[in-house]
């Protein structure tokens, strides 16, 4: 069954309930208040009565008299209980002597009478100044009453069904409204579920749903991405790797064949131990990269001061600075400790700063800055910068840029840092020559579940 049926079948189960329940609830209730309105009604009779029969003038008390006792729809019973005698009575007999008979034992303070299969409802009163022992009763069939409250029931069933019907249209036309897009969204995931993800369209919606839909599209931008650059990593690794490949074998089918002998040999096998290294390090840096983009237990943190990370790295990349002729410098803030892996951490800022003393012209700075609970470490070279081609798609796998290496240098620094809870970005000097790579990491004294 579709969403929006179900959705309209609950709903109308819990409004045919709800009424049901209140339709029984008012039906019972009902009866009750017809009685005690009634009561009241025979009360003002019962003293409308009184008083015709205080009346002194003979010619106003005998006609007022006889006309309230010809009311047929207000039987009168007025008995004696000294003298067990009926005095006037409008009621059938045996009805007026049952009821004066069982007056004082059941019924005296009851609302409804009943007798010969009939029930009344009663309002009694003591009558007559001479004797306190003269009840005169006023009654009303409660067979009257009933016929009241079955009209009133079936207009109440009739305003119910409308009410049913209204409800279920409101009902349709909302749920049409919350199920036309979660249909249309559907047919999106189904684009998505066959990588058709430039068909993916936006769809109409509010809310929440459109907090769902806004999330769908992001997914399926996130995907193509993610495939797209699946792709061209397997079209640069095999690219990386066959080179390698083919200089290792064409070097020892000519050694094998004779081709190369003697220093041709010794300069073969050089390259092959060259390129075989080479091959290494890439296969290793792959695996690492994988490894940080699973679950693997490769990455232990510990509480780590990363000022102090960022003074090793510079130490560690002195010589190589030394050689090449560049001033390192390092400008540090106070301590900063966060939870992170020192190994793997190490090893990012030894491969950015690493990039920038390849790259500078004559210095590179390091500098270190907190701020609300956030190191920033920036690593600012003077060299030529980055190209604009490449800014985009640095961190990328297998891009490298002049005097790069594998191309995984800079991917396996951003994969660390965004393992560490940090980010990394690029950008070109807008002042001076040179480019500026920033590392922000967050104050973290636990590992964070």
């Amino acid at each position: 069954m579709k969403l929006q049926y179900q959705l309209n079948a609950a709903f109308a189960a819990v409004i045919l309930f709800v009424m049901t329940l209140t339709a029984f609830f008012i039906y019972s209730l009902l009866m009750d208040m017809l009685i005690q309105d009634e009561r009241g009604q025979l009360e003002e009779r019962a003293k409308l009565l009184s008083q015709i029969t205080t009346e002194e003038d003979a010619s106003v008390r005998v006609p007022q008299l006889t006309r309230l006792v010809q009311d047929q729809d207000y039987p009168l019973l007025l008995f004696d209980l000294r003298q067990e005698e009926v005095l006037f009575s409008t009621l059938p007999t045996e009805t007026a002597l049952d009821w004066m008979e069982r007056f004082e034992d059941e019924l005296i303070n009851e609302e409804v009478w009943d007798s010969q299969g009939e029930s009344y409802v009663v309002y009694n009163i003591g009558f007559a100044p001479n004797s306190s022992q003269r009840i005169l009763v006023m009654a009303t069939p409660l067979d009257d009453l009933q016929i009241v409250q079955n009209q009133f029931a079936q207009r109440m069933v009739f305003v119910f069904v409308v009410g049913l019907l209204l409800a279920l249209a409101v009902s349709y036309f909302m749920t049409n409204r919350l199920v036309t897009p979660l249909s249309r969204l559907q047919k999106e995931v189904n684009k998505i579920e066959k990588r058709q993800f430039d068909q993916v369209q936006p769809v109409k919606s509010s809310g929440e749903i459109k907090e769902v839909e806004r999330s769908v599209r992001h997914m399926a931008e996130e995907l193509e991405r993610y495939i797209n650059t699946q792709k061209l990593f397997f079209q640069n690794a095999s690219h990386e790797l066959k080179t390698p490949l083919m200089s290792i074998q064409g070097y020892a089918e000519g050694i094998k064949d004779g081709i190369f002998t003697g220093a041709d040999a010794d300069r073969g096998l050089e390259v092959m131990v060259s390129e075989t290294e080479r091959l290494k390090k890439i296969v290793n840096e792959m695996i690492l990269l994988a490894k940080l983009d699973s679950s693997e237990d490769v990455y232990h943190p510990e509480n780590v001061n990363l000022v102090e990370l960022a003074n090793q790295a510079k130490d560690r990349l002195f010589p190589l600075a030394n050689e090449k002729g560049v001033e390192l410098n390092l400008y540090s803030d106070e301590s900063f400790y966060s939870f992170v892996d020192r190994e793997r951490v190490l090893q990012a800022l030894i491969n950015i700063v690493g990039n920038a003393v390849r790259h500078a012209e004559n210095r590179v700075d390091i500098i270190t800055e907190t701020d609300n609970g956030t190191i920033s470490i920036q690593v600012i070279d003077d060299g030529s910068g980055i190209p604009e081609e490449l800014l985009s798609q640095l961190f990328q796998r297998f891009i490298k840029g002049k005097e790069g290496e594998t191309g995984l240098g800079l991917a396996i620094s951003r994969a660390i840092i965004e393992r560490s809870g940090g980010t990394i970005e690029a950008r070109n000097n807008a002042s001076s020559q040179g480019a500026t790579f920033e590392i922000s990491l967050p104050q973290r004294m636990q590992q964070q579940n």
